[in-house]
C-alpha cells in the first residue's frame, strides 16, 4: 500500500497544504485537467469528508450502547467513497489498483464523480453546493431530491461550498508549482 502521509498542518489553507505535500498539488492539477472540475472543489470535498485523513471511516454502530459493531457505512479513505462507487470508479476508469488511502487516486475519484454528476444531473461544474449534494446522496438520490428531507445536509453543502470558495481565492496567491 505504501507509506501513508500525515494530515496537513493547516487544512484551511490550500497553499500551505500544497507546500507541505507538493505531490498533492500535482494530483489536484491533474484531476482538474482530466475531469474539468476545479481543484478547489475537489479539495474542499476531501477536507470535509475525511479531514485529509487517509484512513478515515464513519463511526461504528454500538451494540447494547457500548460494544463497537459494524461501521455505519463502507465509506473509507480520503474521499469517504463507499465500496460500490469505488468499484465502479475502478471499473470505468481502468484504474484497477486505485486505493482510497492514496491521495492521487482519491482526488481523481472526486473529480471523476463530480464530472459524472455534471453529466448525469446537469449540475454546473462550478456549483460546489449542488455537486456536494449529489456526492453525498448519490446521483440517483440527487435526481429524486432526497436532500430536501435533510435540512442538516443543506447546511453541510453550504459549508463545503464556502470552503471551496476560500480555497479558490487562496489558489490565486499560491506559489506556482515548479
Amino acid at each position: 500500500m505504501g507509506k501513508l502521509q500525515g494530515k496537513p498542518h493547516t487544512p484551511d489553507n490550500v497553499c500551505s497544504i500544497f507546500a507541505q505535500f507538493e505531490s498533492w498539488q500535482t494530483s489536484a492539477n491533474a484531476s482538474e485537467k482530466q475531469w474539468s472540475i476545479d481543484q478547489s472543489i475537489s479539495m474542499a470535498f476531501i477536507e470535509h469528508e475525511s479531514g485529509f485523513n487517509a484512513t478515515a471511516r464513519p463511526p461504528r454502530k454500538r451494540v447494547f450502547g457500548v460494544i463497537p459493531g459494524a461501521h455505519l457505512s463502507s465509506a473509507y479513505g480520503y474521499p469517504q467513497a463507499i465500496n460500490g462507487t469505488w468499484s465502479l470508479y475502478k471499473q470505468l476508469t481502468g484504474y484497477s489498483h486505485a486505493q482510497r488511502t492514496n491521495f492521487n487516486d482519491s482526488i481523481d475519484f472526486v473529480g471523476w464523480y463530480n464530472s459524472r454528476s455534471v453529466r448525469l444531473n446537469k449540475i454546473d461544474p462550478n456549483d460546489a453546493y449542488h455537486l456536494y449534494l449529489a456526492y453525498h446522496e448519490g446521483n440517483g438520490g440527487f435526481a429524486k431530491k432526497s436532500y430536501l428531507a435533510k435540512p442538516w445536509l443543506l447546511n453541510v453543502a453550504q459549508d463545503v461550498s464556502h470552503q471551496a470558495q476560500r480555497y479558490r481565492s487562496q489558489l490565486e496567491f499560491c506559489s506556482p508549482q515548479s
